[in-house]
């Protein structure tokens, strides 16, 4: 990724891998803290940002909650204070990867349909 301390955009190989890896550890990590992973996580590089999305995470009693517009809320509450703890370490480790400071995150959980996306800015391109 450096060539004599410059920093080279990511080539179709590195992107890949980086995505395979993060996704990994992003259903690794889900696993041990909540229990359970998502049943599909898809990533993308695109010039300065990494957007990473899933589906099928929400437990049994989650999904139960989430039947009822206050128990979306309760749910999707939950999950975002857990996001809270989690931004840290991740934005660490992407930044590790990625050789870019994280400038910006979003990230936004959906009860009702059993999904969530988490868009990260850099500040540089990484493509």
């Amino acid at each position: 990724m450096t060539k004599k301390g410059q920093i080279t955009p990511l080539s179709e190989a590195e992107k890949k891998q980086l995505q395979h890896e993060i996704n990994i550890y992003v259903q690794k990590y889900s696993k041990e803290t909540v229990g359970k992973g998502s049943d599909f996580i898809k990533s993308y590089i695109f010039e300065d940002m990494f957007i990473i999305r899933g589906e099928g995470f929400l437990s049994e009693a989650e999904k139960y909650l989430s039947q009822t517009p206050s128990g979306c809320e309760t749910v999707r509450a939950s999950r975002m204070e857990g996001i809270r703890r989690f931004l840290d370490i991740y934005n660490q480790l992407l930044q590790e990867k990625f050789h870019a400071l994280v400038v910006r995150n979003f990230f936004d959980v959906k009860p009702k349909t059993d999904s969530w996306a988490h868009m990260v800015v850099f500040d540089r391109k990484i493509e």
